[in-house]
């Protein structure tokens, strides 16, 4: 999943980045209200994760702001207030859920899920497929045939980026941001690494291949002989 975390506190939001990239999802950071209204208008996120106490524009009116321009993608307040009313306002205000500070990760990650799942149904758990090629969003599992393969955190969200846009080429900028996340600084060679890395175990000698270059743009994932 894509995430939003929109969160004043360096360290905090450090924190909570850290631990969904390791989680196989990716993190974006704002760090007040106005970033990440920008963030939340230019890209498309499945959850967002908000803090109330933000400098200048608060949690709430952020929440406020997103549902007035149509935005429904689902947003997790982080709190400290646990008051009823407190509850009540951020609920009028459009968010879906709160987490109240201090909280354990575990927690946080369950959720993240659970407010993805309520915002795309079963579609983001359906099994991809291109070729013999399958990819289990649900596991978190990869088979090329019925080998299992084995990928890294990156080199499975790398996979499931262009998996999601089989046939259709996406750009080198796109791949990046979709997978090292919106403020990521990554070299051009790191991703063609990565790329040489995701084709050593997913186009294997004997199968036809799969991830094919896109001169001057990009890569695409389609079951074709690269042209």
């Amino acid at each position: 999943m894509r995430v939003l975390v929109i969160e004043d506190d360096a360290a905090m939001a450090g924190l909570l980045q850290k631990g969904l990239h390791e989680e196989n999802h990716v993190a974006s950071v704002a760090h007040d209200g106005r970033a990440g209204l920008d963030l939340a208008a230019d890209y498309q996120f499945d959850v967002i994760v908000l803090d109330w106490m933000l400098p200048g524009i608060d949690g709430l009116e952020v929440s406020r702001r997103l549902r007035k321009d149509g935005n429904t993608t689902p947003i997790l307040m982080l709190t400290a207030r646990d008051a009823v009313t407190d509850i009540v306002k951020g609920l009028d205000a459009g968010t879906d859920d709160f987490l109240t500070k201090p909280f354990s990760f575990a927690e946080f990650l369950a959720r993240i899920r659970a407010l993805g799942r309520r915002s795309k149904g079963s579609a983001h758990l359906k099994k991809l497929e291109a070729g013999d090629l399958t990819l289990d969003p649900g596991a978190h599992r990869v088979f090329r045939g019925k080998q299992e393969v084995h990928l890294t955190p990156t080199e499975y969200r790398l996979l499931e980026f262009l998996m999601r846009r089989q046939g259709g080429a996406a750009s080198r900028r796109a791949i990046v941001e979709a997978v090292w996340g919106l403020e990521a600084e990554v070299e051009e060679n790191t991703l063609d690494a990565f790329i040489r890395l995701l084709r050593s175990k997913v186009d294997l000698a004997n199968k036809p291949r799969l991830i094919h270059t896109v001169r001057g743009f990009g890569y695409r994932l389609q079951e074709e002989s690269e042209e």
